[in-house]
């Protein structure tokens, strides 16, 4: 068997404080119910408020008295030089790796360029105004990139935009026009009374042809689109497209219910499936960036992961929950605290945490510097540690190796139950799989696919560091572990998984086995 196809190096999960801190601060307008936890299907009873009703099931109410405070927003941006695969010029989105956005080209597909040949290029979306002296509100990849900003109001009116701040965390911009009158605006609604079902519109600029009014049902809440751990956005059905970026979606009674922000769309036009932020989500940032400009995010310096089942059941713990700790980053504040790997975070600054994005945003809305309190749950015993929270870096590192000329799995040892080829690293891994002289363990080299171990996702390539939170530094060791574990009358073994330079907590059954 060739090793090229046997040792894989796969990615694994960000850095909480990099790709995982997205979240809202914990400021609010007067129309805010204050509320950024992550909403699903919200149960509570839509309180109806005074505003505009539509007579007939007409909307016309709403849109004469909302269509005035949208405006197209105009970017002047030099283009990047950088190509896809496909010889298309990269986006500057956070979703591109999901989604089409629908922005910046007014609909057109962009025009195949040479590598490295840059271009200016004009970019196309939306926004409203929510202060009459002329503050707009508007998605980040908007304006990402731009050298100059125009917005053009409802009656045709062209005026020259500055950016008063961006935050690409949460795809929110706040721009600044000065007009010489006061300005229409439109209102912050509750997006945690929206239900599955209510009406909505989307209002936006779609393609570049005009203001233009669409209306449809929320189609669910609390969708993730995984672009980060703070996804919350409301999936609709009102039709967006390319140009509705950065326009409002509003309710019955004319109120901003969510910034229009991207779309599923596997042949470039709508197809029913759009996301919005939510308005409890964006007003709090959006007040922020009116205040300083930025916002600045908390910090740990750990892997996290959910506590499964299997996790539990593995560790001890009674029930699921909390956030497992992969790893702990070197000179982070979580290991200047004392946070070990394995440790099951309960708890942040007095607050219970259910699952990593609680933890992820607990963690940003507190000041760098701030000193909160971990409540962890570490080898079966309850504890509590203080932890000074650093400053969060966009910055996550990631790993890759050449899997050419490693040994064969048939000079490994087999782990018993659960379906793993096993064997030691030896000098000629460490140097092909570019591991440092200090780390030990055993390379998965083969899993078989009917067995427990493949079915909770191990691969090849995979170097098993810990069982059941015990470090291990050979095949045999890890061989043995297991054999232990299935023994003590346990129904699933932890295993501590280092893969590309990150690590993951696997739980494997004994049950499949």
């Amino acid at each position: 068997m060739s090793s090229h196809n046997i040792l894989r190096r796969h990615r694994v999960a960000a850095l909480l404080g990099a790709a995982l801190i997205i979240s809202p601060f914990v400021v609010s307008f007067a129309q805010s119910a204050g509320n950024a936890g992550v909403s699903n299907v919200v149960a509570t009873t839509q309180t109806p408020v005074a505003g505009i009703t539509a007579p007939n099931g007409s909307f016309a109410p709403i849109v004469a008295a909302d269509k005035p405070a949208v405006v197209t927003v105009t970017t002047v941006m030099k283009a990047q030089p950088a190509n896809d695969d496909d010889g298309m010029p990269l986006g500057n989105s956070p979703f591109d790796q999901y989604f089409r956005q629908f922005f910046g080209d007014q609909g057109m597909p962009a025009p195949r360029t040479p590598p490295q040949q840059a271009q200016r290029a004009e970019a196309l979306g939306s926004g409203f105004i929510v202060s009459a002296d002329g503050t707009i509100v508007t998605n980040n990849h908007v304006v990402d990139g731009a050298s100059s900003i125009k917005v053009t109001l409802d009656d045709g009116t062209e005026l020259p935009a500055k950016l008063v701040g961006r935050d690409a965390k949460n795809d929110l911009a706040v721009l600044k026009v000065k007009a010489d009158k006061p300005l229409p605006t439109v209102k912050w609604g509750d997006s945690d009374r929206l239900m599955t079902g209510d009406q909505v519109l989307a209002i936006g600029n779609p393609f570049g042809i005009g203001t233009t009014v669409t209306a449809g049902i929320v189609s669910a809440r609390g969708r993730d689109l995984h672009s980060g751990p703070f996804d919350d956005f409301i999936q609709i059905d009102a039709p967006i497209n390319h140009g509705n970026s950065g326009g409002p979606l509003v309710d019955v009674n004319g109120n901003v219910m969510g910034i229009n922000t991207a779309i599923y769309s596997p042949n470039g036009g709508s197809v029913g499936v759009g996301f919005a932020i939510p308005s409890d989500q964006a007003q709090k940032v959006v007040a922020k960036l009116m205040k300083d400009g930025s916002i600045q995010y908390g910090y740990l310096g750990v892997e996290i992961q959910p506590v499964t089942p299997d996790v539990a059941s593995a560790i001890g713990l009674d029930h699921p929950g909390g956030a497992l700790v992969s790893k702990v980053n070197d000179s982070s504040p979580a290991a200047s605290a004392g946070v070990e790997t394995g440790d099951v975070i309960t708890g942040f600054a007095g607050q219970d945490v259910k699952d990593p994005k609680d933890l992820s945003r607990a963690v940003a809305d507190v000041a760098p510097g701030a000193k909160e309190s971990l409540d962890v749950w570490r080898k079966g015993k309850a504890m509590q540690i203080s932890v000074n929270v650093g400053q969060n870096s966009d910055d996550v590192k990631t790993a890759s190796t050449d899997d050419s000329g490693m040994p064969s799995a048939e000079q490994g040892s087999r782990a018993p139950a659960i379906g793993l080829g096993l064997m030691d690293i030896t000098p000629d891994i460490r140097q092909e799989m570019n591991l440092a002289d200090n780390e030990h363990g055993a390379v998965v080299a083969r899993v078989s696919p009917d067995k427990a171990a493949a079915a909770a996702g191990i691969q090849p390539g995979d170097i098993i560091v810990a069982v059941n939170q015990a470090p291990v530094k050979s095949a045999r060791q890890v061989t043995q572990a297991i054999a232990q574990a299935s023994k003590s009358g346990r129904k699933s073994v932890l295993l501590l998984v280092e893969r590309d330079g990150g690590q993951i907590y696997v739980a494997v059954p004994f049950a499949n086995g």
